[in-house]
C-alpha cells in the first residue's frame, strides 16, 4: 500500500528537496519559465496530464475541480501511462509528483496523489 508520506506533491518552481525521491512532472505541457536543465526531474510523464480538452474545460477553475477530478480519473483509467506511473511508485517508493500550476491544491499532480494512496 502506498502512503502519502509516500506520494508527495511540489510545485516544479520548488527548490528539489533531499527528500523528494524520484521526481516527477506530470504536466502534459512544459511549465513556462523553468528550464528543462534547472527543473532536476528523473522523469517527464508528459502523456499522463489531463488531455487539452479537460485541461481546457477545467481552467484552473476550484469550483470545477470535484468534477476535473472525475474526469481525470476516467481518463485514467487502465491507460498505459497510469500503469507507468504506479510503476515507478513501487520501483522508487519514495515519489514526488511535479506540476506547473500556480494553485497548488486544484491540479492534476493533487488527483494523482490521492489516487495513488487510496
Amino acid at each position: 500500500m502506498t502512503t502519502r508520506s509516500q506520494v508527495h506533491v511540489r510545485s516544479v518552481r520548488d527548490e528539489p528537496a533531499s527528500g523528494d525521491g524520484y521526481r516527477v512532472l506530470v504536466d502534459r505541457l512544459w511549465p513556462r519559465g523553468v528550464r528543462k536543465e534547472e527543473a532536476d526531474l528523473d522523469e517527464w510523464l508528459k502523456d499522463i496530464g489531463p488531455s487539452t480538452e479537460l485541461r481546457t474545460w477545467f481552467g484552473h477553475d476550484p469550483e470545477k475541480f470535484e468534477e476535473f477530478a472525475r474526469r481525470y480519473e476516467a481518463e485514467l483509467e487502465g491507460s498505459e501511462e497510469w500503469e507507468h506511473l504506479t510503476e515507478v511508485v513501487a520501483e522508487h517508493g519514495r515519489v514526488t509528483l511535479l506540476f506547473g500550476a500556480a494553485d497548488r491544491e486544484h491540479n492534476q499532480a493533487v488527483v494523482l496523489q490521492d489516487l495513488l494512496t487510496r
